[in-house]
């Protein structure tokens, strides 16, 4: 009876797991949907326009909606952030787990868990502290900028991209190193040739987590990246992203307005690149183990 007792908690523990996650789904699609059902909003225009202006009157030429300048924010400062995180992320992947020795790696371990449970709020608030206004004195502009939003941001997926490239290259069976080794090769030419392509799907799947990290931080960007309405055509002008935009308009808006629904049109597009995400890293993990 215990045993019996035990699956059936089990079973309704899963099925909880899964009926919440088909419920937030289902609502935010739902309430995603909204104005481009209810509201006859246009997906072309609230994808690819710019102007925003969801409380113009009829006499004015009526409500935009255009989520260009956010979506771009989000793609822009999410992309740099990655490309310069992943690099960084490598080489002390490669450091900890094949140069540092075992002082080094004690230290260095402690030193990666304090970083990923540092709070988002504390990253934006040295960011607005110490690199905005560095920016502003020794780069020119007003400080807040998509730079700063970027470096802010790589710094707080580093962690997530450093720990997965880390495990995937401690997971490789250690004849691969000896068999390089065997046939003359340097550290450097193992490392280049051997183990990072080894790892490739590994390393992979630790850059689309940290994409998606990125893809959603709100708090940390919003404090250093001036949430200017506008495409960014410089790394020191100022600009904006989804997850701003929503923090930030969310609760001035009236439920079932045009403009809360528009804004929960963008929580349906991040939870639509989250599923893209997950999915491409399903993708490459199938295919790392058939390599």
């Amino acid at each position: 009876m215990s045993g019996r007792i035990q699956k059936g908690v089990l079973v309704l523990c899963v099925a909880l797991v899964i009926g919440l996650t088909i419920s937030i789904v289902s609502f935010i699609s739902v309430k995603g949907l909204t104005p481009f059902v209810v509201n006859r909003v246009s997906p072309a225009q609230f994808l690819f326009s710019a102007d925003w202006a969801p409380e113009r009157s009829p006499a004015e030429g009526g409500p935009a909606v255009g989520s260009l300048a956010y979506i771009a924010g989000s793609v822009m400062v999410s992309t740099l952030a990655v490309a310069v995180a992943t690099p960084l992320s490598l080489l002390a992947a490669v450091f900890m787990v094949e140069v540092a020795p075992g002082w080094g790696r004690r230290l260095l371990q402690p030193a990666l868990e304090m970083l990923a449970g540092i709070p988002s709020v504390v990253y934006g608030w040295t960011g607005l502290t110490l690199l905005v206004p560095f920016i502003r004195t020794h780069l020119g502009g007003h400080g807040f900028s998509l730079l700063a939003g970027f470096t802010v941001l790589a710094v707080m997926i580093l962690p997530t991209i450093l720990t997965v490239s880390a495990d995937s290259l401690r997971a490789l069976p250690p004849d691969l190193k000896e068999a390089a080794y065997a046939l003359g090769s340097t550290r450097w030419q193992t490392v280049r040739r051997v183990l990072l392509p080894a790892a490739r799907s590994g390393i992979i799947t630790g850059v689309i987590l940290g994409l998606a990290r990125a893809f959603g931080e709100a708090l940390a960007v919003q404090m250093v990246i001036g949430n200017t309405r506008q495409i960014a055509t410089s790394f020191l002008n100022p600009m904006t992203t989804l997850t701003s935009a929503i923090t930030m308009d969310m609760p001035y808006t009236v439920m079932g307005s045009l403009w809360n629904n528009v804004l929960w049109s963008m929580a349906f597009l991040l939870l639509a690149m989250s599923c893209l995400f997950i999915v491409a890293i399903k993708m490459v993990s199938r295919r790392g183990v058939k390599l």
